[in-house]
């Protein structure tokens, strides 16, 4: 009875808190365990950029195969979640119990598939994006890697772990679990990757370990929360088996996330080929515009997991008003963000820059770079809250035409006919024309959701 009851308090605040505060309230956890995140993708970066140009180089090419690895976790993390949350609100426990351990049985047989890229595609891979056989940048590259690679098995648990404990409402033991792996992350790289208090100085290497040592870590918190804290699942090793009908529902759902996710790789990789192309300090200026979007980017995506359930949730209500209360505060947000992002990268790139070890060349070339980029700041946060507001319908087809359209059908043509024509330069504003195109596609499919959907809702007080 309890438990009916938390679920009632729980859609009541849904239904009835102050739009703001509630999303706030949903949104700031997220916001924080985000920028923790972005935080450790900027220091590990500035961290490797002290050992040479040409390791932040090799760690930039690497982007590609790592953002694989995430949105092949992610994603199957998104339809273990929404799976298994559904089986829950049906107080179906036998099937969230499966749910739960195909979910580990996915992130295992996910483990295993770049174990097996770890050891047979990563060299491959970069000699695809570096001519030279001899060169120090694949040397690099290649080590890096494969230990990130091999060694993704923390990856993979946390990720796992964490979706399992969202998906039960308990996001702060997730945020922690997150947090730790990061921390660690960050307290390790200058140890392993310079040589400090008896550890051998390992370059790139280092970086790699650090960061295989703080998933570890957190994926051991977050498994350890689920199985300490987490009492809506039991988890039965005997029963770590495919079931082919649950692991079909978790791809229904988590596919699409799979899908616009790995865009973002593809999207990379064909850059780094034209980049390099020019000057691998090109490349360098790339990953570092990558990680230090990040940090202004994460925060919106962590805005996004609060304001998607009440949209939805008051859908299902019918209580238009708010929903469209949550998506213009959603807006604003979104837009005070992105034009923080927008003011750093317009007014301070050589400071920016200078965070790692930037050369004259990279300054010469990063300078403009980030100045033209950072225009598409000014959209950017128009066109994420909307394809938010797209899921939140269960229109989520719409966000992955836009993502698709804008970094493969817009942004790499537009790249390359640009090098061609301009040169390196004018590389820089496929950026804001993709930006440009995605605003008009995001529009018009929100005029069309508005009139096929929200304007037909019966607001219900």
């Amino acid at each position: 009875m309890s438990q009916e009851q938390n679920v009632t308090v729980q859609e009541n605040k849904m239904g009835v808190m102050p739009v703001n505060k509630l999303l706030l309230n949903m949104s700031l956890p997220m916001m924080a365990s985000m920028l923790v995140q972005a935080l450790y993708n900027i220091v590990d970066s500035i961290f490797v950029a002290k050992v040479s140009e040409n390791a932040l180089t090799a760690v930039s090419l690497a982007f590609p195969i790592q953002t694989l690895m995430i949105a092949l976790g992610a994603g199957t993390g998104v339809g273990v979640n929404a799976l298994l949350a559904k089986q829950l609100g049906e107080k179906n426990y036998k099937g969230v119990n499966k749910t739960a351990m195909n979910g580990i049985f996915l992130a295992i047989l996910s483990y295993l598939v770049f174990v097996i890229i770890g050891l047979v595609a990563v060299r491959p891979f970069y000699a695809s994006q570096v001519a030279d056989p001899n060169s120090e940048i694949l040397a690099m590259g290649v080590e890096y890697l494969s230990i990130v690679c091999i060694g993704s098995v923390g990856l993979y648990t946390q990720l796992i772990g964490e979706k399992l404990l969202q998906a039960t409402g308990k996001t702060v033991h997730s945020m922690l679990s997150q947090g730790l792996g990061a921390i660690i992350n960050i307290i390790l790289d200058p140890i392993l990757i310079f040589g400090m208090f008896g550890f051998p100085a390992m370059g790139v290497a280092g970086a790699a370990l650090a960061t295989v040592i703080g998933q570890v870590a957190g994926g051991i918190l977050a498994m350890y929360y689920n199985l300490a804290k987490n009492k809506e699942i039991t988890f039965s090793w005997g029963n770590l088996k495919p079931d082919k009908e649950t692991i079909i529902k978790i791809y229904k759902v988590g596919l699409p996330s799979i899908i616009m996710q790995s865009i973002g790789s593809i999207m990379t990789y064909c850059m780094n080929l034209i980049l390099i192309g020019f000057t691998s300090t090109a490349t360098a200026v790339f990953g570092v515009y990558f990680k230090l979007q990040s940090f202004f980017f994460m925060p919106v995506l962590g805005l996004n997991n609060g304001l998607v359930p009440i949209i939805a949730y008051n859908y299902g209500a019918g209580k238009r008003s708010r929903m469209i209360k949550t998506a213009k505060y959603s807006y604003v947000y979104a837009f005070c963000l992105m034009l923080l992002g927008f003011l750093a990268f317009e007014f301070m790139p050589t400071t920016l820059l200078g965070l790692f070890e930037a050369s004259p060349e990279m300054i010469e070339i990063g300078v403009p770079a980030l100045r033209i980029i950072g225009m598409h700041f000014l959209i950017a946060w128009y066109c994420i809250i909307t394809g938010s507001v797209f899921q939140a319908l269960g229109n989520g087809v719409y966000s992955m035409i836009v993502s698709v359209a804008r970094q493969l059908v817009v942004l790499i043509p537009a790249a390359f006919i640009l090098a061609k024509l301009g040169g390196l330069q004018a590389v820089w504003w496929s950026f804001p024309i993709a930006e440009l195109m995605s605003l008009l596609m995001s529009t018009i499919f929100l005029i069309a959701i508005y009139k096929k959907v929200i304007s037909k809702i019966p607001d219900t007080v």
